[in-house]
This record gives structure tokens, sequence and C-alpha cells, in this order.
């Protein structure tokens, strides 16, 4: 089963990305992509979700909700 990881970031700047990149791989996730959200009055991102995967347990968990 495959576990999936959304890192919510408000300060779009390449250190904050390399940080969380950063971080999350060093646990063991494996960097999926990155979503940026984007103003109109902007050229730069508002914010961005960086998504990563990691193999899980062979068990199913029940998805919250």
């Amino acid at each position: 089963m495959i576990q999936y990881k959304v890192v919510e970031c408000s300060l779009v700047t390449d250190e904050e990305l390399e940080n969380i990149l950063n971080e999350w791989t060093a646990q063991g996730w494996l960097f999926e992509s990155m979503q940026f959200v984007m103003r109109e009055a902007s050229k730069r991102p508002a914010m961005a979700f960086v998504l990563f995967t990691r193999k899980g347990g062979d068990e199913p968990r029940q998805a919250k909700g």
C-alpha cells in the first residue's frame, strides 16, 4: 500500500522548499510533485504544496473523514 504525504508551504522561497524536501526525504518519503498556487496580481506563488509517497504496511487503514 502506498502512503501519501502533503506538505503545505505558505512561505515560498528556495530555502523553505529545500528544507521541506530535505526534511521529508530524510524520513524515507520520496518526492512526488510540487504544486504552486498563484495570485492574479503577482508572478510569485502565494503558496506551494509538496507531495511525497512511500510504501506503507500491507494492512489497509481506515480512511479518516
